[in-house]
Order: structure tokens, then sequence, then C-alpha cells
């Protein structure tokens, strides 16, 4: 007898109320507390670059656009490799609605998409492993962008190591260890709550090897090294209309990358403050004012993090009832 998946409805229904609200309590004194610390720097921002300037902006929406149409190229390449060749429609929807969930710790909520794909039969093993893979690519994409800057940024290479040491980690286990017998083993063993959390986990790394064939591999990081690459060429297009500093393409994808990083390794919800922070400093320390930092700093947040969870929502919307 096959478990009903959860909608999007249902989970937030079972997630305590005391919790949500502790959740977004937090981030409002956390935006609350930001205001207070910087807000010398906040009313010192100057908004008239940005509407001079606004097709850098769209230039720059676009791109994040861009970004999103070759991710979906990639989702469907992995869903082929399943032996399902989905419609585009189907799979842009899906595969985007997950971004509704990309404030999750690590965007794990991104795999809600999974219970779109039950109904063509695909498990949810599956969908995880690509999810995975998915991830790891980007995380490995982010480290290559980052080291146009690694030279001038000695502070945040302890932050390099460690997601250098964890994609190559992971790709390692899921490429040397027999997940196959292991996901078998776990099939006769007792089945206490330890077993019982660990099978999906190899199931998932079973289905991930799939995904590792070169070829799949090698054109998934290129796909991956071009999307994230257009969304940091965008903080480029806009810093150069907030103040006349010039920030060379590989600096941005630098300052841009090693923000994602770091926002990525602290596992707080879509990397929240840290992205920023790290973001701000790094502007900061590449001639801008605080003020334009900050301001560069929320553009492009609001461009790549916020547009997409906007988009997310909508294909969510539009999804409703595929189930």
């Amino acid at each position: 007898m096959s478990t009903p998946s959860l909608t999007p409805e249902m989970t937030a229904a079972v997630v305590p109320w005391w919790r949500r609200v502790l959740v977004y309590g937090f981030f409002a004194l956390f935006a609350a507390w930001c205001i207070k610390a910087f807000h010398h720097d906040i009313v010192q921002i100057d908004l008239s670059p940005l509407r001079a300037g606004w097709t850098a902006v769209a230039i720059a929406a676009a791109l994040s656009l861009f970004n999103y149409a070759l991710r979906v190229w990639r989702w469907r390449l992995y869903m082929q490799r399943l032996g399902h060749d989905l419609p585009w429609g189907f799979v842009s929807l899906t595969f985007m609605a997950g971004f509704a969930f990309t404030l999750s710790p690590g965007k794990l909520g991104e795999m809600v998409r999974a219970r779109y794909y039950q109904s063509y039969g695909i498990p949810v093993s599956a969908v995880t492993g690509a999810f995975f893979v998915e991830r790891l690519l980007d995380l490995a994409v982010m480290i290559l962008l980052a080291v146009a800057v690694l030279a001038e940024l000695q502070a945040y290479r302890a932050f390099l190591w460690v997601a250098v040491g964890l994609v190559s980690a992971l790709l390692a286990s899921v490429a040397l260890v027999p997940w196959t017998r292991v996901a078998a083993h776990l099939m006769v063993v007792h089945q206490g709550k330890l077993v019982l959390a660990l099978r999906p986990v190899v199931n998932m790394l079973v289905s991930a090897r799939q995904f590792l064939a070169p070829g799949l591999l090698l054109s998934g990081l290129l796909m991956g090294l071009v999307a994230w690459g257009a969304e940091a060429v965008g903080l480029k297009l806009v810093a150069d209309v907030v103040a006349p500093i010039e920030l060379s393409i590989p600096a941005a994808m630098g300052i841009y990358a090693i923000a994602i990083i770091v926002g990525a390794l602290s596992f707080l919800p879509g990397g929240l403050g840290s992205t920023e922070a790290v973001m701000a400093a790094l502007l900061f320390a590449h001639g801008y004012t605080m003020p334009q930092a900050i301001l560069l700093t929320l553009v492009c947040r609001l461009l790549t993090l916020w547009l997409a969870v906007v988009i997310g929502w909508l294909c969510v919307w539009a999804l409703r009832g595929k189930t």
C-alpha cells in the first residue's frame, strides 16, 4: 500500500505553529538588528543610480531567468537519464516549484518537487538522487568561480577548502561505495529507527551514481558554470551603475561565489544573513562604500534569491491538483 505524498499545504499544516512563529520571529529580529546596526549606512543609501541605470537592473534580472532556464535544461537531462522524456513545460514548472522552498537549510525543501513525478512512476529516491548531484555540482561550480579572487581574499580560503573537501568526499563516496549492496543489506536487517532513517538516504545515493557518467557529469558542470556565472555578471552590471569603481567580471564572480559558499556552509535558510554579510564585506573590500555595498547586496539578492522564491510559488500555484 503506497503512502500518499504530502502537498506543500499539508506539509505546512503538520509543522507546529509555534515553530513557524519562532522561525519568522527570528528573521524579524535579525532584520531589526541589521537595520539598527547599519542604520548610519542604510540612511545614506542612494537609489538614484538604480533609477538612472534601470536597464542594467533589468538585464541582471534577465540573466537570473537565464540561470533558471539552463538549470531546467540540466534537470530535464537528468529526467531523460532516468528514462523519462517529459514535456518541457511540465519539467520547467516542477523544477521551479522547488524554488518556493529555497528558504530551507541546504535548500533541502526543494526536494518537495519529487511529489510531482510520482504519477509518472519516477520513485522519490530517483528524484532525490538527481537533486543531490545537482546541489553537489552547483557547489563545485561556486568553488571554480571563487578561485578567480582566491589570491586576494585570504580570509575566506578556509571556507573554500571546506567546500572542496566536502565536494570531493561526497563525489568519492557516491562513486566508490557499493551503495547497492548497502541498500540490499538494509532490506534484511532488523527494522530499527536508524535503519528506517538510513534507507531513503542510501536509496538516494544508489540513484545518484547514474548521474555521474562522465558525459552527463561534465555537461552538468558546464551548464552550471554558465548559469551561475550569468548571475555573477548581473552583479557586475548593477555594480557599474551604482559607483564608477571598475569591478571586473572575475572579481564579481569570485565575490558572488564566496558569499554563496559561506551561506551554504552556514546551513541557515537560504543562507540568509551570512551570504549578505559576506557579499557586503567583499564589495566594501573592493572599494565600495558601505552604503553602496549594502545596496548592491540587497539588489543582488532581490534579483536572485527572492525572484526565485516568487517564481517558485507561482509554479506551485500553477501545478495545484497535479499530484
